[in-house]
């Protein structure tokens, strides 16, 4: 029994550190993805002055997201980061905008690898999740069984979850019934707030919970209004 007991508490505490890591992954990936949309502007303009301010904000942004990457656990994110830095350091002294542009498309490079890695990175730790749970249910690794337990929610994550689901319902009636620009200003001023908060490094846990589902709720009515994100952004 003692046995058990001791395999059971052992489970926990590998799921529980799965489940933190993970969302360290996903609030490392959130700020790479600002990062990537610095980059881009910074590619966008043919001023040289602006270039290297959209590189500082970006190389700002990463700077930050290094605690992240540790809690993470992704060895090849973080050693991509320190080779993308170095390349936004070089943008922000180049003494031309060629010069400029080249590191620019280097780091937007990286910046797109390192997304795809945390990505993965990730991936697996759910799937590890999966089998650790199915060995301590009597299910086989590889048919991924999880029990459901319909049970009232006592996790922060839980309600938090609970209470997103009714502003996804009420995101998706503004997207079904307003006007199509006026309904992606409004959801496109959310998703940029929630970028902003997941900037900051002193977040608590149901913060960073919070605004990162928020913005994939979010992002998912803007995917819904994409023929209006063209006639606004062009505005």
């Amino acid at each position: 029994m003692k046995k058990y007991a001791y395999i059971f508490c052992t489970s926990c505490i590998l799921l529980l550190s799965s489940f933190s890591s993970n969302l360290d992954c996903e609030y490392a990936n959130s700020n790479m993805a600002f990062a990537k949309a610095r980059i881009v502007e910074a590619l966008q303009t043919e001023d040289i002055n602006k270039a290297r301010f959209y590189s500082y904000k970006a190389l700002n942004v990463l700077e930050k997201s290094k605690m992240q990457l540790d809690q993470c656990g992704c060895t090849l994110a973080r050693e991509k980061m320190e080779e993308n830095l170095e390349n936004l350091i070089a943008a922000t002294k180049s003494t031309t905008l060629i010069g400029t542009q080249n590191f620019l498309k280097k780091s937007l490079s990286i910046t797109e690898d390192t997304m795809v890695v945390l990505a993965e990175h990730n991936t697996h730790n759910s799937i590890y999740t999966n089998d650790l749970l199915a060995m301590n249910t009597n299910v086989k690794p590889t048919e991924h069984k999880i029990p459901t337990i319909v049970k009232e929610p006592s996790s922060l994550t839980e309600k938090i979850d609970q209470s997103l689901e009714k502003y996804r319902i009420s995101l998706n009636k503004v997207v079904e019934t307003v006007d199509c620009k006026e309904a992606y200003v409004f959801a496109k001023r959310i998703f940029d707030e929630c970028e902003q908060q997941l900037l900051k490094t002193d977040l608590s846990y149901g913060s960073k919970y919070y605004n990162l589902r928020t913005k994939e709720i979010t992002q998912q009515a803007l995917n819904k209004l994409g023929n209006c994100a063209k006639i606004v952004e062009s505005k």
